[in-house]
């Protein structure tokens, strides 16, 4: 098993799932900041040129919350992805909130900060994201009063995708208010096979 992965990015929901996993794997790392993404050979493997990448067997995956569904269905027996429908569709539900309500306003205040060129960045659209953020990141701070995961009474794929939002989002200051947040992503990240922090991440680029 082979994961393409870059150290900041949405690998690190990968990385987190495959060590949880316990499974073995070749880690390649394909550095964005030369544009190893742009290469022929990666784009072979993922068109769109973004990481992560899983490649098992004949198998060639991307999209990482895809990615940690099929691990964690692969190996049914770690109990990271419920096999009872009810409590799938729960993950599945969490998953989706994530990327679509708390990932998506932070991609939004990432680009009009830093990645889009200054003449096309929208301060405005900054502040609205924030508030966007905030409100969905208020549904999710309700529905984790006397909880220790997102779905049920073990750690799924739906607390390190989640874990590794809110470490974004804790990044920009986004989860100042909102402490039982907090805490839940530091007990995530306070398992010993978690992965490293974005900031770790991010540090370890510039040595």
């Amino acid at each position: 098993m082979k994961l393409y992965e870059f150290a900041p990015t949405r690998s690190i929901r990968v990385r987190w799932t495959l060590q949880e996993l316990e499974v073995p794997f070749e880690a390649i790392t394909v550095n964005l900041v030369a544009g190893e993404h742009r290469k022929p050979e990666f784009l072979a493997l993922n068109p769109a040129g973004k990481v992560p990448v899983l490649v098992d067997g004949d198998l060639v995956l991307t999209e990482s919350i895809a990615i940690a569904v099929y691990l964690g269905e692969k190996y049914p027996e770690k109990g990271l992805m419920p096999t009872d429908p009810a409590a799938r569709a729960q993950v599945m539900r969490w998953l989706l909130f994530t990327t679509t309500e708390l990932e998506h306003p932070l991609w939004r205040i990432a680009k009009h900060r830093v990645i889009y060129p200054e003449d096309k960045r929208l301060p405005a659209d900054i502040e609205l994201a924030r508030d966007e953020f905030t409100e969905m990141a208020q549904v999710l701070d309700r529905h984790m009063v006397d909880r220790e995961f997102v779905v049920g009474e073990g750690v799924t794929v739906a607390d390190f995708v989640l874990g590794y939002t809110l470490d974004w989002a804790q990044m920009g200051g986004l989860l100042d208010g909102l402490p039982r947040l907090e805490g839940y992503m530091e007990r995530m990240y306070d398992r010993p096979r978690a992965p490293m922090r974005i900031k770790e991440a991010f540090a370890g680029l510039q040595r």
